[in-house]
């Protein structure tokens, strides 16, 4: 066993007088020691209950004969640290949790790893420790929240909660009314309830082979999650005697299967930064070029909150994850030969799964839209890419024109929205927020859910070098590459000048003239960094591009 360095011969006895000093016996130390690394804590509602998960996972793991080790992980809540400063904190923790979970491992050289995120950043910041220490591991989290239920029975989710705060400023809504959100869209514990980042990085576990079925969508508050917790405790057991490690199972052909899903479910534009990331602690680099070539050959099957007026817990009656792969396989679109963390193939454990709610999850033949949920747009605009989440587009905005509406942070452009300054055919764009301008890349959901909340995403763009939450809808493009910071052409866009938009034909581009655009770079000068010390300071000066998923760069 690889922890038998610290466990086993005279030279590893200082080793297990401490181990013995934490109250293991003899017995405990003779069976394989096993990480579980949980993310709990008392500020996030998504995992608020990870201790019970913990403790389940580590009943399965004594079950099938290991001994388990716990230890934490960090985590952030988007939707508190939205609006402020406190959202440059949010990307940033992937690669903290990244670091401090590959030391912890490597450290003391467990012997395989059973991982409890949930929410945002933790899921991949977690994934991409997985590959990096490469020993046997399986995910487990916490589950999505139930979605919430109005007075007048209706139901309802964070996104209308943030958009209740848009419809205030308009008029539309009372504070009567914005109280009565607050009081029901978050109404149990669990990642919120959509099929926002948290829970479309859960779903990917799932298809990329590190999670057992069930995981991205049983709800947080039913007992089914915590027997997944306990059959996950015990199937590390199988995959630690196997020696199934995560580079085996996240090959590229796997990161494949995974964006093919991303886009069937509809996911976060955020998976967009995430999945290069992991791919790239696994060795494989995904472009986004490739994510387009894949978009345009999936159909979209789901509409889950914010694209539509379903959540996490229809999902999972419809037959979750396994369900809307096993549509994607009618037509050839997923690699099932491939090896899961159940020991077994995608084909295996597709094995008698039935999509149980058409209304739910679409079936091939008829999908909600003939390509997939994200398409990724190149033009004068974003000469490396920027990202749209299309599936939660209008129809009326998937091809706009208009004057730009030049903001240099997201402070300046919210007061503008709320001040009633953006008005029908605007094109807004945010800059200086990106991975380095920013730095850490905040998410825009204040300022798009105040456009939803007035009225205007139909009428209204948004583009930004930041990035978007999950719970985002509308004609919101982001991920701008090169960003501001970086000297990208969206730091040379001035009030008025008109911004084209093709999303079907994957287009982005400003009316200005390439003499022009040089003109303008000759004179550009880059502004300050917002940030000069401390773990911001030291991410911006390594941080890349948002299009290789702002990875930090040795």
């Amino acid at each position: 066993m690889r922890s038998d360095i610290v466990k086993k011969g005279v030279p590893a006895a200082p080793n297990r007088s401490l181990l013995y000093a934490l109250g293991y016996t003899k017995e405990e130390l003779e069976r394989p020691l096993i990480g579980v690394v949980c993310s709990y804590n008392e500020i996030v509602p998504g995992h608020m209950n990870l201790d019970k998960i913990s403790e389940a996972v580590k009943a399965g793991i004594r079950a099938a004969g290991g001994t388990p080790v716990e230890f934490p992980a960090i985590a952030v809540c988007d939707g508190i640290a939205m609006g402020h400063t406190g959202m440059k904190y949010s990307l940033v923790t992937r690669d903290i949790i990244a670091d401090s979970t590959e030391a912890m491992a490597m450290a003391h050289q467990f012997d395989g790893l059973v991982m409890i995120p949930n929410c945002d950043k933790n899921v991949p910041g977690l994934l991409m420790a997985a590959a990096r220490v490469n020993v046997p591991t399986i995910f487990v989290s916490g589950g999505p929240m139930m979605a919430g239920v109005m007075n007048d029975g209706s139901r309802t989710c964070l996104s209308h909660m943030f958009e209740a705060v848009g419809a205030y400023y308009a008029g539309k809504l009372d504070e009567e009314g914005v109280e009565e959100y607050e009081n029901n869209a978050c109404p149990t514990c669990g990642s919120c309830s959509g099929m926002y980042t948290a829970n479309s990085m859960n779903c990917l576990t799932e298809a990329i082979g590190m999670a057992l079925r069930g995981n991205g969508t049983i709800p947080a508050v039913y007992s089914a999650r915590l027997r997944l917790a306990k059959h996950a405790g015990m199937k590390i057991m199988e995959l630690v005697e196997k020696n199934i490690c995560p580079r085996d199972i996240m090959t590229e052909a796997a990161f494949r299967n995974a964006e093919t899903v991303d886009m069937a479910l509809g996911c976060s534009t955020n998976t967009m930064l995430h999945l290069p990331a992991i791919a790239h602690e696994c060795g494989v680099k995904l472009s986004f070029d490739a994510s387009n070539e894949i978009s345009d050959n999936t159909p979209n099957l789901c509409h889950l909150a914010p694209a539509g007026n379903t959540y996490m817990e229809d999902l999972e009656r419809a037959g979750g994850v396994y369900a809307v792969m096993k549509e994607l396989t009618k037509k050839g679109l997923l690699d099932t030969s491939l090896i899961t963390c159940t020991g077994k193939t995608i084909a295996e454990n597709l094995e008698g799964v039935i999509n149980r709610n058409h209304d739910i999850i679409r079936p091939i033949e008829d999908p909600y839209t003939k390509t997939g949920g994200i398409a990724v747009l190149k033009g004068n605009l974003a000469p490396d890419g920027c990202v749209v989440k299309q599936a939660a587009v209008a129809s009326e905005m998937m091809v706009h024109e208009g004057p730009a509406r030049v903001f240099d942070s997201e402070e300046d452009c919210i007061s503008a929205i709320y001040a009633g300054k953006i008005v029908a055919g605007d094109v807004v764009i945010i800059r200086y927020e990106g991975p380095k301008g920013g730095p850490g890349m905040r998410e825009m959901l204040n300022p798009t859910s105040a456009i939803a909340g007035m009225g205007l995403d139909k009428e209204v763009a948004l583009i930004t070098d930041g990035r978007f939450s999950g719970a985002t809808r509308g004609a919101s493009i982001g991920h701008v590459s090169p960003e501001a910071a970086s000297g990208g052409n969206i730091g040379l866009v001035r009030e008025g000048d008109i911004i084209a938009i093709d999303i079907p034909n994957h287009a982005i581009s400003m009316k200005v003239s390439d003499e022009e655009l040089a003109a303008r770079r000759a004179a550009w000068v880059c502004p300050e960094p917002k940030v000069k010390t401390g773990y911001l300071a030291r991410y911006a000066k390594m941080v890349s591009s948002a299009d290789k998923g702002a990875i930090l760069e040795v």
